[in-house]
Protein backbone atom coordinates (compact mmCIF):
# COMPACT_ATOMS: atom_id res chain seq x y z
CA UNK A 1 0.00 0.00 0.00
CA UNK A 2 1.23 3.45 -1.12
CA UNK A 3 2.62 5.44 2.20
CA UNK A 4 -0.08 9.28 1.48
CA UNK A 5 1.45 12.03 3.39
CA UNK A 6 0.89 16.21 2.50
CA UNK A 7 3.35 18.63 2.57
CA UNK A 8 3.73 22.50 2.99
CA UNK A 9 4.67 24.05 -0.39
CA UNK A 10 4.74 27.70 -0.22
CA UNK A 11 2.01 27.84 2.71
CA UNK A 12 -0.23 25.78 0.83
CA UNK A 13 -0.81 21.83 1.13
CA UNK A 14 0.36 19.38 -1.61
CA UNK A 15 -0.19 15.69 -1.19
CA UNK A 16 2.08 12.67 -2.50
CA UNK A 17 2.28 8.90 -2.16
CA UNK A 18 4.88 7.17 -2.46
CA UNK A 19 5.22 2.86 -2.66
CA UNK A 20 7.43 0.10 -3.48
CA UNK A 21 11.31 -0.50 -3.83
CA UNK A 22 14.15 -0.21 -6.41
CA UNK A 23 14.46 2.12 -9.40
CA UNK A 24 12.50 5.10 -8.36
CA UNK A 25 9.69 6.45 -10.86
CA UNK A 26 7.89 9.26 -10.82
CA UNK A 27 4.39 9.76 -12.28
CA UNK A 28 2.92 13.16 -12.75
CA UNK A 29 -0.83 12.82 -13.98
CA UNK A 30 -2.88 15.06 -16.13
CA UNK A 31 -5.54 17.75 -16.06
CA UNK A 32 -8.55 17.16 -14.25
CA UNK A 33 -6.57 13.81 -12.55
CA UNK A 34 -4.90 12.99 -9.35
CA UNK A 35 -2.71 10.72 -7.95
CA UNK A 36 -5.63 8.15 -7.72
CA UNK A 37 -5.48 8.25 -11.29
CA UNK A 38 -2.61 5.92 -11.76
CA UNK A 39 -3.37 3.24 -8.95
CA UNK A 40 -3.83 -0.05 -10.70
CA UNK A 41 -0.66 1.61 -12.71
CA UNK A 42 1.36 2.30 -9.95
CA UNK A 43 0.82 -1.03 -7.64
CA UNK A 44 1.51 -2.79 -10.41
CA UNK A 45 4.94 -1.28 -11.11
CA UNK A 46 5.66 -0.82 -6.96
CA UNK A 47 5.91 -4.56 -7.15
CA UNK A 48 9.77 -4.07 -8.35
CA UNK A 49 10.15 -0.18 -8.81
CA UNK A 50 9.86 2.84 -5.72
CA UNK A 51 6.89 4.45 -7.46
CA UNK A 52 6.24 8.33 -6.60
CA UNK A 53 3.32 10.25 -7.44
CA UNK A 54 1.69 13.34 -6.38
CA UNK A 55 -1.20 16.00 -6.93
CA UNK A 56 -0.81 18.53 -8.65
CA UNK A 57 -1.14 21.67 -7.34
CA UNK A 58 -4.99 22.71 -7.94
CA UNK A 59 -5.47 19.07 -8.33
CA UNK A 60 -6.56 16.35 -6.27
CA UNK A 61 -6.05 17.23 -2.23
CA UNK A 62 -3.41 19.87 -3.41
CA UNK A 63 -4.17 23.19 -2.54
CA UNK A 64 -4.11 25.90 -5.38
CA UNK A 65 -1.03 27.92 -4.87
CA UNK A 66 -1.56 31.32 -7.11
CA UNK A 67 -3.76 32.63 -9.70
CA UNK A 68 -2.14 31.06 -12.39
CA UNK A 69 0.50 27.73 -12.11
CA UNK A 70 3.22 27.81 -14.60
CA UNK A 71 4.93 24.33 -15.17
CA UNK A 72 7.93 25.63 -13.66
CA UNK A 73 5.73 25.96 -10.51
CA UNK A 74 4.27 22.57 -10.41
CA UNK A 75 8.25 21.04 -11.31
CA UNK A 76 9.39 23.21 -8.43
CA UNK A 77 6.72 21.29 -6.47
CA UNK A 78 7.87 17.78 -8.02
CA UNK A 79 10.79 18.33 -6.79
CA UNK A 80 10.75 18.96 -3.61
CA UNK A 81 8.57 15.66 -3.32
CA UNK A 82 11.28 14.16 -4.78
CA UNK A 83 13.51 15.17 -1.60
CA UNK A 84 10.86 13.49 0.86
CA UNK A 85 11.13 10.36 -1.17
CA UNK A 86 14.97 9.63 -0.27
CA UNK A 87 15.91 9.81 -3.97
CA UNK A 88 18.59 11.70 -5.49
CA UNK A 89 17.48 11.18 -9.50
CA UNK A 90 14.20 9.45 -10.85
CA UNK A 91 12.87 8.64 -14.17
CA UNK A 92 9.75 11.06 -14.63
CA UNK A 93 6.70 9.79 -16.83
CA UNK A 94 4.42 12.78 -17.28
CA UNK A 95 1.18 12.24 -18.77
CA UNK A 96 -0.54 14.97 -20.63
CA UNK A 97 -0.05 18.16 -18.23
CA UNK A 98 1.85 16.25 -15.99
CA UNK A 99 4.31 16.17 -19.49
CA UNK A 100 4.75 20.13 -19.85
CA UNK A 101 5.70 20.13 -15.58
CA UNK A 102 7.84 17.04 -16.49
CA UNK A 103 9.30 19.17 -19.44
CA UNK A 104 9.79 22.09 -17.12
CA UNK A 105 11.81 19.90 -14.64
CA UNK A 106 14.03 18.81 -17.17
CA UNK A 107 14.64 22.48 -17.54
CA UNK A 108 15.38 23.09 -14.10
CA UNK A 109 16.65 20.24 -12.44
CA UNK A 110 18.34 18.05 -15.21
CA UNK A 111 20.76 16.66 -12.49
CA UNK A 112 17.57 15.00 -10.44
CA UNK A 113 16.82 13.21 -13.85
CA UNK A 114 17.85 10.03 -14.97
CA UNK A 115 15.37 10.06 -18.14
CA UNK A 116 12.13 11.10 -18.99
CA UNK A 117 8.92 10.52 -20.73
CA UNK A 118 6.27 12.21 -22.38
CA UNK A 119 3.43 10.07 -22.17
CA UNK A 120 0.42 11.35 -23.82
CA UNK A 121 1.69 14.67 -24.33
CA UNK A 122 4.11 16.52 -26.39
CA UNK A 123 6.44 19.84 -25.89
CA UNK A 124 4.83 22.61 -28.22
CA UNK A 125 2.99 25.66 -26.89
CA UNK A 126 -0.47 25.52 -27.53
CA UNK A 127 -1.81 27.22 -30.54
CA UNK A 128 -4.79 29.61 -31.05
CA UNK A 129 -6.96 27.35 -31.57
CA UNK A 130 -6.35 25.37 -28.16
CA UNK A 131 -5.96 28.72 -26.39
CA UNK A 132 -9.14 29.39 -27.58
CA UNK A 133 -10.85 26.33 -25.91
CA UNK A 134 -9.05 26.70 -22.64
CA UNK A 135 -10.68 30.32 -22.00
CA UNK A 136 -14.13 28.87 -23.28
CA UNK A 137 -13.15 26.26 -19.92
CA UNK A 138 -12.52 29.63 -17.77
CA UNK A 139 -15.21 30.79 -18.71
CA UNK A 140 -17.47 27.78 -18.14
CA UNK A 141 -15.68 27.72 -14.50
CA UNK A 142 -16.81 31.34 -14.02
CA UNK A 143 -19.96 30.60 -14.69
CA UNK A 144 -20.58 28.02 -12.46
CA UNK A 145 -20.33 25.21 -15.02
CA UNK A 146 -17.52 23.25 -14.06
CA UNK A 147 -19.71 19.89 -14.91
CA UNK A 148 -19.47 21.13 -18.87
CA UNK A 149 -16.44 20.15 -18.91
CA UNK A 150 -16.10 17.05 -17.51
CA UNK A 151 -19.38 15.71 -19.37
CA UNK A 152 -16.68 16.81 -22.83
CA UNK A 153 -13.51 15.91 -21.54
CA UNK A 154 -13.63 13.31 -19.85
CA UNK A 155 -15.02 10.79 -22.44
CA UNK A 156 -13.00 11.80 -24.74
CA UNK A 157 -9.69 10.65 -22.68
CA UNK A 158 -10.55 7.50 -24.11
CA UNK A 159 -10.54 6.02 -27.59
CA UNK A 160 -13.88 6.02 -29.12
CA UNK A 161 -13.93 2.84 -30.06
CA UNK A 162 -12.80 1.80 -25.49
CA UNK A 163 -15.87 3.91 -24.27
CA UNK A 164 -17.84 0.31 -23.89
CA UNK A 165 -15.27 -1.55 -22.96
CA UNK A 166 -14.07 0.64 -20.41
CA UNK A 167 -17.33 2.41 -18.84
CA UNK A 168 -16.44 2.06 -15.25
CA UNK A 169 -12.81 3.38 -15.69
CA UNK A 170 -14.78 6.55 -17.77
CA UNK A 171 -17.14 6.47 -14.68
CA UNK A 172 -14.03 6.12 -12.25
CA UNK A 173 -11.72 9.32 -14.01
CA UNK A 174 -15.14 11.56 -14.01
CA UNK A 175 -15.29 11.32 -10.12
CA UNK A 176 -11.53 12.31 -9.85
CA UNK A 177 -12.31 15.11 -12.32
CA UNK A 178 -15.40 16.23 -10.26
CA UNK A 179 -12.95 16.91 -6.95
CA UNK A 180 -10.90 19.03 -8.93
CA UNK A 181 -12.02 22.92 -7.69
CA UNK A 182 -12.30 25.57 -10.20
CA UNK A 183 -10.23 27.84 -8.72
CA UNK A 184 -7.86 25.00 -9.75
CA UNK A 185 -8.68 24.22 -12.97
CA UNK A 186 -8.42 27.84 -13.86
CA UNK A 187 -5.30 28.16 -12.04
CA UNK A 188 -3.79 25.04 -14.28
CA UNK A 189 -5.40 26.43 -17.57
CA UNK A 190 -3.25 29.72 -17.38
CA UNK A 191 -0.18 28.02 -16.47
CA UNK A 192 -0.66 25.75 -19.67
CA UNK A 193 -2.06 28.80 -22.06
CA UNK A 194 1.23 30.32 -20.83
CA UNK A 195 3.91 27.40 -21.01
CA UNK A 196 7.12 27.92 -23.67
CA UNK A 197 7.82 25.82 -26.89
CA UNK A 198 10.07 23.42 -25.34
CA UNK A 199 10.83 21.19 -28.35
CA UNK A 200 14.32 22.35 -29.11
CA UNK A 201 15.10 21.11 -25.46
CA UNK A 202 13.67 17.93 -25.84
CA UNK A 203 15.41 17.94 -29.83
CA UNK A 204 18.56 17.82 -28.01
CA UNK A 205 18.59 16.90 -24.70
CA UNK A 206 21.52 13.97 -23.35
CA UNK A 207 18.95 12.11 -21.37
CA UNK A 208 17.40 9.17 -22.28
CA UNK A 209 13.55 9.96 -23.60
CA UNK A 210 10.61 7.90 -24.22
CA UNK A 211 8.08 9.52 -26.49
CA UNK A 212 4.68 7.34 -25.63
CA UNK A 213 1.59 8.06 -28.24
CA UNK A 214 -1.65 6.54 -28.46
CA UNK A 215 -3.15 6.05 -32.21
CA UNK A 216 -6.50 6.92 -30.93
CA UNK A 217 -6.32 9.83 -28.81
CA UNK A 218 -8.77 12.74 -28.98
CA UNK A 219 -6.68 15.16 -27.75
CA UNK A 220 -3.28 14.69 -29.97
CA UNK A 221 -3.79 13.85 -33.49
CA UNK A 222 -1.36 11.03 -33.74
CA UNK A 223 -1.01 11.41 -37.37
CA UNK A 224 -0.44 15.50 -37.25
CA UNK A 225 0.88 16.05 -34.11
CA UNK A 226 3.31 13.05 -33.54
CA UNK A 227 5.42 13.43 -36.72
CA UNK A 228 6.21 16.84 -35.68
CA UNK A 229 8.08 15.75 -32.91
CA UNK A 230 11.61 15.50 -33.42
CA UNK A 231 13.10 12.94 -31.12
CA UNK A 232 17.07 13.43 -29.57
CA UNK A 233 19.72 10.56 -30.62
CA UNK A 234 18.90 8.65 -26.82
CA UNK A 235 14.86 8.99 -27.77
CA UNK A 236 12.62 6.37 -29.27
CA UNK A 237 8.39 6.58 -29.48
CA UNK A 238 6.31 3.92 -29.04
CA UNK A 239 2.68 3.50 -29.99
CA UNK A 240 0.15 2.19 -28.20
CA UNK A 241 -2.53 1.12 -31.02
CA UNK A 242 -5.67 0.76 -29.08
CA UNK A 243 -5.16 3.74 -27.10
CA UNK A 244 -6.27 7.01 -26.76
CA UNK A 245 -5.33 9.15 -24.43
CA UNK A 246 -4.72 6.96 -21.55
CA UNK A 247 -2.91 4.46 -22.50
CA UNK A 248 -1.70 3.33 -18.63
CA UNK A 249 -5.36 2.92 -18.06
CA UNK A 250 -6.56 1.49 -21.54
CA UNK A 251 -3.63 -0.85 -22.58
CA UNK A 252 -2.42 -1.63 -19.06
CA UNK A 253 0.06 -4.46 -19.87
CA UNK A 254 1.58 -2.63 -22.55
CA UNK A 255 2.49 0.00 -20.82
CA UNK A 256 3.92 -1.20 -17.77
CA UNK A 257 6.22 -3.48 -20.25
CA UNK A 258 7.25 -0.19 -22.08
CA UNK A 259 7.48 1.84 -18.55
CA UNK A 260 10.01 -1.04 -17.19
CA UNK A 261 12.03 -1.25 -20.24
CA UNK A 262 12.40 2.36 -20.41
CA UNK A 263 13.69 2.51 -16.96
CA UNK A 264 16.07 0.20 -16.95
CA UNK A 265 17.44 2.27 -20.12
CA UNK A 266 17.63 5.28 -18.18
CA UNK A 267 19.17 3.29 -15.26
CA UNK A 268 22.40 2.41 -17.71
CA UNK A 269 20.70 -1.23 -17.11
CA UNK A 270 20.55 -2.39 -21.06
Amino acid sequence: MPRIETMDFKGKKVRYAIEGDGEPVFLLHGYLEALEVWDDFAAELARDHQVIRMDLPGHGASEVIRDTHHMELLAEAAREVLDRSGADRCTMFGHSLGGYATLAFMDLYPDRLKGFSLFHSHPFADSDAVRQKRQGEIDLVEQGKEEEIFKVNVPKLFATDNLEAFSRQVEWVRQIAGATPGEGIVANLKGMMQRPDRSAAVKTTGKPFLLIAGKKDNYIDYNTVIPQIELPENGELVTLEHSGHLGFIEEKNRSLEVVRSFVRRSAGET
